[in-house]
């Protein structure tokens, strides 16, 4: 349009009509042109939907035995990142990366931490996602668990609003409780309001049946009301909304109606499921077993190890219920193609695999989770083998926002992935207590006394057979990456 309008006109031209006119219609386009420019980069609302302790036992990432219509749905909407790693195999590690976009400490209270540098110097720690959306314009809203704790606040019953988690993140950072009382008693909580006070009193499953109601049935309704709210003035200020549901986080809770398909269904067997040779990460599962198991240990009772593997399954269903749920209300709204929606699980989870049973390790089971992006602007749905990680989302999401890049983020967006889906490349590094990186054919782990693991995908992607003295110059040349790619980690 701009050589058009510079085009070199005589003054006899410049008096001609049919000129005059030629320039009115060039004026007008560009003008058009503009508008619909400005309409296209228009801000985009944003739905995150986090649910804790989901692997990906999902039925569109393969578990057919496992009924997830709703997140199947939109996966097949949008793209489907079939190997995408958290930063932890833990709750408040995994949400402080996914939050931030960087790599940060390890532990529960990552986020907490990270709240008392800012008390002490706001200028020294960049901005968090919700912080970055509402500085540029966006409401932002979470409704139960998308920090560590839920409702995003500290205390011996984590509801003290003198100790907020993501300081200056959320207008609204919302956890209700009912019965549960706090939301200390709502994350560990079984049906209509037993909170958890002895683990070892508390069953680790449950099926309630009849009128019974769980905590998410609180973090839904919650979530829709706040969703309504949220649309009335969506036209004028777009949202950033994000969802935390607690199921299928221990006890493995959920309504009967969920576990009925599961109760004569035919479950595959364990893979991998012998106790791993030599150093590794493996643990004791202590927070699975410290629960009332009736006397019973899932790595020799292979029926009690099947009820165990039934509840999960029951709450994944009962988590893509409230899931549909949401997204139901998005589409009755009128927003599903002004939103982008991103569905994520915090990590991974052992259900019996090396004989672990619980999160917390370094094997793939505890480090790959479900990721899920729509983006109603883009049309090739589809799945994609790339290696991403959790950091990735904050610059995605930016991105696909029309908002600014954010600072010194460790992530990279995905929309190239979104755009070009056929890639199987990347890396993915982890930490607990010892550092991990995942390539796409290898998996190293380096232990902090200069131990090391190494695991061939092509050939051991159960990662049972450890070929790290054979392969001493792979294992140097990812350590070595390893640490370039941790060298600016956060730690407080």
């Amino acid at each position: 349009m701009r050589s058009l309008l510079q085009l070199p006109f005589s003054s006899q031209q410049v008096d001609s009509p049919l000129v005059w006119i030629l320039r009115s219609v060039i004026v007008t386009l560009v003008a058009l042109a503009s508008s619909i420019n400005v309409f296209a980069e228009k801000p985009k609302n944003v739905l995150l939907i986090c649910v804790d302790d989901l692997r990906p036992e999902l039925g569109c990432y393969g578990a057919d035995y496992v009924s997830s219509p709703n997140i199947d749905s939109l996966a097949a909407k949008g793209i489907q990142f079939n190997r995408h790693f958290v930063q932890a195999p833990t709750c408040g590690a995994s949400r402080f990366a996914m939050l931030t976009g960087c790599y940060g400490p390890s532990g529960n209270h990552a986020l907490f931490q990270r709240a008392k540098k800012i008390a002490k110097d706001p200028t020294s720690v960049t901005p968090s996602m919700p912080r970055w959306f509402r500085d540029h314009g966006y409401t932002s809203v979470s409704v139960g668990k998308v920090s560590h704790h839920p409702g995003g606040r500290g205390g011996a019953d984590w509801n003290e609003e003198a100790e907020i988690e993501m300081p200056g993140a959320w207008d609204r950072h919302l956890m209700p409780t009912g019965p549960w009382q706090h939301p200390r008693g709502a994350m560990h909580g079984l049906a209509d309001g037993e909170i958890r006070k002895d683990a070892s009193q508390m069953d680790v499953f449950q099926s309630a049946g009849g009128e019974a109601k769980y905590p998410d049935d609180l973090i839904l309704e919650t979530s829709l009301n706040e969703l309504t709210t949220l649309a009335e003035d969506s036209a004028n200020k777009p949202f950033f909304l994000a969802v935390g549901f607690i199921r299928p986080h221990l006890p493995f809770g959920a309504p009967a109606e969920y576990m009925k398909p599961y109760r004569q269904s035919v479950l595959p067997m364990i893979e991998h499921p012998n106790k791993p040779f030599g150093q590794t990460t493996w643990h004791r599962s202590g927070e699975f077993m410290r629960y009332n198991r009736w006397g019973k240990d899932p790595n020799q009772d292979a029926e009690f190890a099947d009820a165990v593997r039934r509840h999960y399954a029951a709450c994944v269903s009962y988590a893509d219920a409230n899931v549909g749920e949401v997204l139901k209300q998005l589409d009755e709204l009128g927003l599903r193609e002004s939103t982008v929606v991103v569905v994520w699980g915090d990590h991974g989870w052992h259900l019996g695999e090396h004989a672990i049973w619980g999160k917390h390790a370094l094997f793939e089971e505890s480090l790959h989770s479900p990721l899920i992006i729509h983006d109603p602007s883009m049309s090739n749905a589809s799945q994609t083998d790339a290696i991403v990680e959790t950091i990735d989302v904050f610059p995605t999401l930016c991105e696909l926002a029309n908002l600014p890049s954010p600072p010194k983020v460790d992530g990279e967006s995905l929309v190239p992935v979104l755009k070009d889906p056929a890639s199987s490349e990347g890396e993915a590094v982890s930490y607990a207590k010892a550092t991990t990186i995942r390539t796409s054919t290898h998996r190293l782990i380096s232990h902090p006394k200069g131990f090391h693991e190494l695991y061939d995908h092509e050939t051991d992607p159960g990662e049972t057979k450890n070929i790290a003295d054979e392969n001493l110059e792979l294992v140097q040349q990812l350590h070595q990456r390893l640490k370039e790619r941790l060298a600016n980690r956060q730690q407080f």
